[in-house]
């Protein structure tokens, strides 16, 4: 089954650098984000994985956990992490799951679900899309879903961008225009009447089309 935005994310048990996790339960009642890489000891994915860890703390002030995937043993995570830490200047603190019968993989269609065999033997270009980031909310549903080429390291910035989007357009009725940023001017959305934005917002908006309507990002 393909996945797609606000489907149910699929449950799993794994091993990871913390022990094992039954991943529903580890969510909570938090946000997630769940980060794949196809292989350790891969240049991109160990800038990719110490950025992320001096953003832990950024994701940690808004209710979100950080979870890693690579298709290798947890033991083989471990000493990638000395690694990370060494180059990157950050330690890891959050876990790193051990897909070594890929079956996270294949459970989140970044991998067919016909491929045979385990990580043995498997090489970085035979899981090359295994490089993808889910962003998952409290009621445990995906709300983003983004996927890279090996070559091209990922912008984590840019998930702490649409995390804040998610967060303030779950909690009032607005929607987030092109490049926003937290603390600039938001959009009311289509179903919100001129009456009841009213109440909502009586210092007024900008309305530069009646379907687009433009006010101060609510507090």
């Amino acid at each position: 089954m393909s996945l797609r935005i606000n489907n149910e994310t699929p449950n799993f048990t794994a091993d990871t650098t913390h022990g094992e996790i039954n991943f529903h339960e580890w969510i909570g009642d938090q946000w997630t984000v769940l980060f794949s890489h196809p292989k350790d000891f891969t240049p991109v994915c160990t800038t990719e994985l110490g950025y992320m860890a001096g953003l832990e703390d950024e994701f940690a002030q808004r209710n979100c956990k950080i979870i890693g995937l690579s298709i290798d043993p947890v033991d083989s995570h471990l000493e990638w992490e000395k690694d990370i830490e060494e180059t990157q200047g950050h330690k890891v603190n959050y876990p790193m799951i051990g897909d070594t019968d890929l079956a996270v993989a294949k459970l989140y269609n970044m991998l067919p679900a016909d491929e045979s065999g385990s990580s043995e033997g498997r090489t970085a270009a035979t899981n090359a899309t295994v490089r993808s980031v889910f962003v998952i909310g409290p009621d445990k549903k995906i709300k983003l879903m983004l996927t890279y080429p090996m070559t091209t390291g990922r912008n984590f910035d840019e998930i702490l961008r649409v995390l804040d989007s998610m967060q303030l357009t779950a909690a009032h009725k607005v929607a987030t225009p092109v490049n926003w940023k937290k603390g600039e001017d938001v959009i009311i959305v289509p179903a919100v009447s001129d009456e009841e934005a009213g109440e909502k917002y009586p210092d007024g908006w900008k309305t530069v089309k009646p379907y687009l309507r433009l006010v101060k990002q609510p507090k």
